[in-house]
Formats: structure tokens, sequence, C-alpha cells
């Protein structure tokens, strides 16, 4: 696996020892010990999207394993493609640093910048796919359920990039993925078409929350109003009416279902204050773990 650039292009074999090494570095950080298995090395950062938990964990990922981390935000760098053709970066990037982590709004802006780099290239979050908030997702979901096959997931809310990528892992794992949207806003049936060819049957989407929520050990939401949407947020907010994550929906849950979400939230919108913090809420459990996973990815990819 040269680089990371969604869930799709993983084996579950890999994905799987991408999880043991996450919970393993885990383990040994907690412990107030290190591995500095990237001591030299430099991953550059470009962010066209702003970011607060991506940028801090990647950068703090590479701290803790021994390298140096270079942040290039929105104004450094412009729309990738526009100031400058991606491939041109990627070649010039690759003769300076050692890998390459992006957050861009194209999906194949990271393509492109794989395509044209001969150093690994991981994709942080685009439009298509979130692949790394996936596995930090599954890998919390493990430490809160003992194991991942044969679980349910239910995912309420926009299906977007995040609801993609967490189709696709859930195939991969065994699990089933229920997306609950309002008409319009449902995941594409490609993808669930996609993730159904890989373990069939696993992922359904539904219109009624009510019934998605049933019988699934978690229940994850992401905001109704995307970076790039905000000129969308007012006919968002109605379109998405009965789709909150709020006591009214989980009644209908059980009671031990683990809340996630992946961040910023708006409470009062897609999920509940009481939810968010209730004692099954996950929320910030599943923060912390963008660090243990992108660390463990880091090792792999650049170690």
């Amino acid at each position: 696996m040269k680089s990371f650039l969604s869930i799709l292009d993983c084996t579950s074999e890999e994905l799987n020892e991408l999880l043991a090494l996450s919970a393993n570095l885990k383990a040994l950080y907690k412990n107030a010990k290190r591995d500095v298995c990237l001591t030299g090395k430099v991953l550059v950062m470009l962010f066209e999207k702003a970011s607060l938990r991506t940028r801090v964990s990647f950068q703090v990922a590479m701290n803790d394993l021994g390298g140096t981390a270079i942040y290039l935000k929105p104004e450094d760098i412009g729309i990738i493609g526009q100031r400058e053709p991606a491939k041109d970066m990627a070649r010039v990037f690759a003769r300076y640093v050692d890998g390459i982590m992006a957050r861009t709004f194209s999906h194949e802006t990271i393509v492109e910048l794989d395509r044209w780099a001969n150093v690994p290239v991981v994709n942080a979050l685009s439009d298509w796919s979130h692949p790394c908030q996936a596995m930090a997702d599954l890998l919390t979901i493990q430490e809160h359920c003992s194991q991942l096959n044969g679980l349910k997931l239910a995912y309420i809310g926009d299906g977007n990039n995040v609801a993609r990528s967490l189709a696709f892992a859930c195939a991969k794992f065994g699990m089933q993925f229920v997306c609950a949207s309002p008409k319009n806003y449902e995941l594409d049936s490609k993808s669930l078409n996609t993730a159904n060819s890989i373990l069939s049957g696993c992922a359904l989407q539904t219109n009624d929350p009510v019934q998605a929520v049933k019988d699934a050990q978690v229940v994850y939401t992401d905001t109704w109003v995307s970076m790039g949407q905000e000129a969308e947020k007012e006919r968002r907010i109605k379109d998405f009416q009965g789709f909150a994550v709020d006591e009214s929906l989980l009644a209908n849950a059980s009671k031990n279902t683990k809340i996630m979400h992946c961040l910023p939230a708006y409470r009062g919108y897609e999920i509940s204050n009481g939810v968010m913090e209730s004692e099954n809420s996950i929320v910030f459990d599943q923060a912390e773990n963008r660090l243990h996973f992108q660390r463990a990815l880091l090792k792999y990819l650049m170690g």
C-alpha cells in the first residue's frame, strides 16, 4: 500500500493491520513510551479547507513519531489546479518531503497528487471520501463494542463523504450499514452497490430514521451543512427536519446504543445537546482516535 486515498483501495487484511497497529501505538503512548520510527522524515500538509482536528492530529502524530510536519494553509496554496497544477506540486513536493497529506475539495486532486508523487499521499478529506475518519471511527467502535463483525451502524443525515467511507468500511469489516437521509440527500446508488458488492446486502438506504436506528449498536450523524454548502444552509435545515439524533429518535433504539459524530457538531440541529453529552456518547473518544489511527497510518506508509 503506497498511499491511503480511499477505503476501497485497501484490502481487508491491510485495514485490519492498520487497526491493530493503531491499538498497539495507542497503548504505547498511553504508557508514556514512544516509537520514533519517522525521525528525520517530513510530511507536508496541504489544506484547501481549514481544519481543527485534522491539522492538530496529523501534526502531533508526526511529532510523536520523531518526524516534522509542515502546514500549508489555504491562502498559501489556493485551490490546487488553479494557481498551479496538482501534477507539478506533487513532483516538487516529492523532492522535498517524505509524504504528502492533503485536505481538498475535489477527490480528483488527491488522485492526481498520488499519480505524480513518488512518495505516500494521504487523503485527509475530499468531497468523495474521508477514509481517516472512517478508520478512526472503527477503532472507536471496536474499543466500545469489543468486535466489529455483525454490528449494525445507523448513519442519520446527509449521504456525504463520511457516509460513503463508512459504508465501504462496514463492508470490509462485516458490518451492516444503514443510511437514513431525507429525499434528495441519499447516499448515491453507485456507492451502495459498491459496498454491497464487497459484502452482499450489507448497505441500505432509507428515508426513515426511526427504522434505521432499530437494533443498531451505533448511531452516527454529521453536520447538515458541510464546508462549501453555506449558501444552502436555510434550505438544508428545513429539509433535514425529523433527522436530528435527539432523545425522541433514540427512544426507538437500544438503551445501550453508542452515539457518534465526526465533529464539528451543531447542537440543536443534527444532534441535541443532551444526546451529545449523554453517557452513551463516544464522540470525544472518536475524536481522540483520529490521532491514534493517523499515527499508525503514517508509520505504516512512511516508516
